[in-house]
């Protein structure tokens, strides 16, 4: 049995937006590779930014249903937990949006028109900035955070690292970053921890255990 169309449409456009990328992975062509036509690629979603759109949040590694929940209910596990679980979820999502993405750059008229239907959609790069750092306020307010601390900088900074290992490294001899996803997502929140902990734990710069 077939799957749905609306399916078959996100599993191809995912294929198509890593191979080719997003500028030559066209309606027609997404539609074809689908087993559907153009007309029926329309029915499920208003444009090519939509259909983008919902491969990030339905094909990629989940980073936004991450950071809604943290926000929502922060302190269930410690800052270093979630944190560590926010960098390794925030290094593999970044790892595919950039080949897909990346030929946007090449087509600055079509990159403008991109940018504008994000926005129109409330959507972009921006929002796991915004959310990562509406978390760590969060735990800043319940005294998890030192009060002094920066959480936008923070946020910026660890997210700003995980979309770097995504693409640092291609040229690299063997391709890959030197650590391991899982090493590279502790070292880099333990290191953050050091800012973030000043004068939770008697301005010591050392993470305290409660975080």
């Amino acid at each position: 049995m077939q799957r749905p169309a609306r399916e078959r449409i996100l599993d191809a456009a995912h294929e198509l937006m890593l191979t080719v990328g997003l500028t030559r992975a066209t309606t027609k062509a997404i539609a074809a590779a689908a087993d559907c036509s153009e007309a029926a690629l329309y029915k499920y979603f208003a444009s090519k930014e939509e259909l983008f759109v919902s491969v990030l949040k339905e094909r990629l590694p989940e980073l936004d249903p991450l950071l809604r929940r943290l926000v929502a209910d922060p302190g269930k596990r410690s800052v270093e937990e979630n944190l560590t679980e926010i960098a390794r979820q925030a290094a593999l999502f970044y790892a595919e949006v950039f080949p897909i993405a990346a030929s946007l750059y090449a087509e600055p008229t079509l990159k403008a028109r991109h940018d504008d239907a994000m926005r129109v959609m409330g959507v972009g790069p921006h929002r796991p900035i915004e959310a990562l750092d509406a978390y760590l306020r969060a735990e800043r307010t319940a005294g998890r955070v030192a009060a002094d601390a920066d959480t936008f900088a923070a946020a910026s900074l660890l997210l700003g690292a995980c979309a770097q290992r995504a693409f640092a490294y291609k040229a690299t001899p063997d391709g890959e970053p030197p650590q391991s996803l899982d090493d590279f997502a502790a070292g880099v929140v333990r290191t953050l921890l050091r800012a973030l902990s000043r004068g939770v734990s008697g301005g010591s710069g050392r993470a305290p255990d409660a975080l």
